[in-house]
């Protein structure tokens, strides 16, 4: 009820209003003058009558109204004028309600004219008020019935409306947010909203709106005390109260409290779900008496669409504890301290509810001064996968206690998924590191890429030859599991990692890849920092994956002890593997002190690995040992499958076959073979400065 350009427009003195116009009296009509400078707002005394307002009750500024102005209602008619002055019209009009000294509502009228300056700005703005009850009384007949009707359907997409949000809501304060939004239960005209949830025999607010809306006293009360929330939780029936002298009647100890909410009627509406009620809500109105059939039945049909989204709320938000709490289970508790390192580990989950993920990491001593790495990523997103996870974190870890190779943990991990009796595989990254020489030895089974940082910064992405995932392996029969050796310096970080902190929307992995390796070679040298700021940054991604990470920086040398093992796995026909073999043993040597001894540690090793696959026609183990005892010796240790024992025997006529024995003979200070199971170790050892 409020139009702009009024069909008679308002002509007032230009000295208004020093000299009122007498006709203005006449006709009982208010006057004002709002000076937009100051935001005073003037007004003569027929103007408060209009208000139904006292001199002294006013200080000139148009808040005060307030008090006359339901916030409705002056938000409709802050509308209309700022219109008005933004479209550079010259006048408006409006009808809108006050409410009376008595608590009733009448229609008013003002019309006002807006005065700008020579630049177009407004400056001030006269206008009159008047009461337009009667005014409207005859036509009320005609259009308050198309007005009811209109507010139905205003309140029904209301309830709509908020319905569809709440359809969004995954945990209870997402329903209060709902409800309190300014595009909720404000649209359907309460001045003031209250909550309350069942807990243990006993109602706690939990939502009021706006602030202060709440009664002393109240955040905790009992069911069977008198008030109209605990009544419609104890009788599971609707309370509509219809006007003050009825909520005063009714609840006498409430009603002196929210006098000065001047609420003139209010609707209580209990929150039932699966039979039983869960909650109350309270919708508070200051500008109306009495509820239609019609407005009732709209009203009960949103506490029926809030109670069902609290439930599901509710629900939701215990599946979401219960599914956290078995995968903290499932994770480490602590991590270890590991002399010759220093270790941080990260956990992120993302999802909401049951929607938790398998993602895992562990970090595992082993012993002579080793240490075992482990990132990995369980299929899907449930408890299964936390408890696939938990289940696999454990063989894992028992695997390599036993003394396994990377790949032979790999690949019994595998096995055991494939016999768990589930459909799911994970992906996995084991790298067994040696702290005193940096030698790290890694196997993939269908993971991303390691990262390692280097003391100065530079940050690259380490190749890492991979075998299917977990499970897949094991149920096609391809159980290898190539092993890849990389060298980490003291001051170099290793990090491991799920795609979940690599993968971001709109991008490849690669492109990902290449994104966390400048964060992380940007980023602060203390890993504890480093990890944070890599986590602060999934967060920041908003990834919908879980986010599992492990770094692990290398400390100055002599911080780990002396002793240590390596080992790697070489099969018949893999040049790679070989190739990597010598090359940890060359890393071994150099970082052990034996440089001195190099060439003849690196031609014996090469020797027995050469015999190994030469004549037993399967694959070897090849083990470095450093032994402290009463001297330092390196020793070589080479497995086969054959029980068949090496002879030592002069070069053929060609001069190449036979060799390898001889080599070794004279090179080490001292050889020999010692049965294994099935198969056999060729040794050998070299006496250290």
């Amino acid at each position: 009820m409020a139009h702009q350009g009024a069909s008679a427009a308002l002509s007032l003195p230009e000295d208004w209003p020093a000299h009122p116009d007498p006709i203005l009296a006449l006709n009982r009509m208010g006057s004002f003058d709002w000076d937009l400078d100051s935001g005073l707002f003037h007004m003569d005394a027929q103007a408060f009558e209009v208000f139904d307002l006292r001199a002294e009750e006013y200080d000139g500024r148009p808040e005060t109204l307030a008090v006359r102005v339901p916030p409705p209602e002056a938000a409709r008619l802050d509308a209309v004028i700022a219109g008005a002055i933004k479209d550079g019209s010259e006048n408006y009009g409006a009808y809108f309600r006050i409410r009376c000294r008595d608590g009733t509502m009448r229609w008013t009228h003002t019309q006002g004219y807006i005065r700008r300056d020579d630049t177009g700005r407004p400056r001030r703005v006269v206008g009159i008020v008047r009461d337009a009850t009667e005014e409207l009384a005859d036509s009320s007949a005609r259009s308050l019935r198309a007005a009811q009707d209109q507010a139905f359907r205003q309140q029904t997409g209301v309830v709509q409306v908020i319905s569809a949000a709440l359809a969004h809501a995954r945990s209870v304060q997402d329903v209060i947010d709902v409800l309190k939004d300014t595009h909720g239960v404000r649209h359907l005209g309460a001045a003031s909203l209250v909550m309350g949830l069942v807990e243990a025999g006993r109602i706690r607010m939990v939502a009021e709106g706006p602030a202060g809306s709440s009664v002393p006293g109240t955040s905790i009360t009992r069911i069977d005390e008198p008030y109209p929330m605990s009544e419609v939780v104890r009788t599971l029936t609707p309370r509509f109260i219809e006007s003050p002298e009825e909520f005063a009647a009714g609840y006498p100890i409430l009603w002196p409290h929210i006098t000065d909410l001047h609420i003139t009627s209010a609707a209580y509406l209990p929150l039932i779900a699966q039979a039983r009620p869960i909650g109350a809500m309270g919708l508070l109105y200051d500008d109306r008496r009495g509820f239609s059939a019609e407005e009732r039945a709209v009203l009960v049909a949103l506490g029926s669409s809030i109670a069902q989204s609290l439930m599901r709320a509710m629900l939701y938000e215990q599946e979401k504890d219960l599914a956290q709490g078995l995968q903290q289970a499932m994770l480490p508790r602590t991590i270890p301290s590991v002399r010759g390192a220093d270790v941080a580990v990260r956990y992120r989950s993302a999802a909401l509810g049951r929607d938790i993920g398998g993602d895992w990491y562990d970090l595992i001593p082993l012993p002579g001064g080793r240490v075992g790495a482990v990132i990995g990523d369980v299929q899907g997103h449930d408890t299964h996968a936390a408890a696939v996870m938990g289940q696999l974190r454990i063989v894992l870890r028992a695997y390599a206690a036993e003394g396994h190779t990377p790949a032979t943990v790999m690949a019994r991990a595998s096995v055991f998924l494939h016999e768990l009796d589930t459909d799911r595989f994970a992906t996995c990254l084991y790298a067994e590191a040696d702290l005193s020489t940096g030698v790290v030895q890694m196997v993939r089974a269908g993971h991303i890429d390691p990262l390692v940082r280097h003391s100065d910064g530079n940050c690259v992405r380490v190749p890492v030859e991979g075998g299917l995932p977990l499970g897949l392996s094991a149920e096609f029969g391809r159980l290898e599991y190539p092993v890849a050796t990389l060298e980490l310096d003291p001051g170099h970080t290793l990090l491991l990692c799920t795609d979940g902190l690599v993968e971001q929307p709109g991008t490849d992995l690669d492109d990902g890849m290449r994104s966390l390796a400048a964060l992380l070679g940007d980023g602060p040298d203390e890993v504890c920092e480093l990890a944070d700021l890599l986590i602060q940054r999934s967060e920041e991604q908003g990834g919908d994956d879980d986010v599992a990470l492990l770094l692990l920086r290398r400390s100055a040398p002599g911080s780990a002890r002396a002793a240590s093992r390596l080992q790697q796995h070489v099969g018949p026909g893999d040049p790679e593997a070989l190739v990597q073999a010598r090359h940890m043993i060359r890393a071994a040597v150099r970082s052990w002190g034996a440089r001195d001894r190099a060439d003849e540690i690196e031609l014996a090793a090469d020797e027995l690995i050469t015999n190994a696959l030469l004549h037993t026609e399967g694959s070897a183990v090849v083990t470095l040992r450093s032994l402290v005892g009463s001297d330092r010796r390196l020793r070589i240790e080479v497995e086969d499958s054959s029980s068949a024992l090496p002879r030592r025997r002069e070069a053929g006529e060609d001069g190449v076959s036979g060799r390898g024995l001889l080599l070794v003979d004279r090179l080490a200070d001292v050889w020999g073979v010692e049965a294994r199971g099935g198969g056999k170790v060729v040794w050998c050892e070299f006496r250290l400065p």
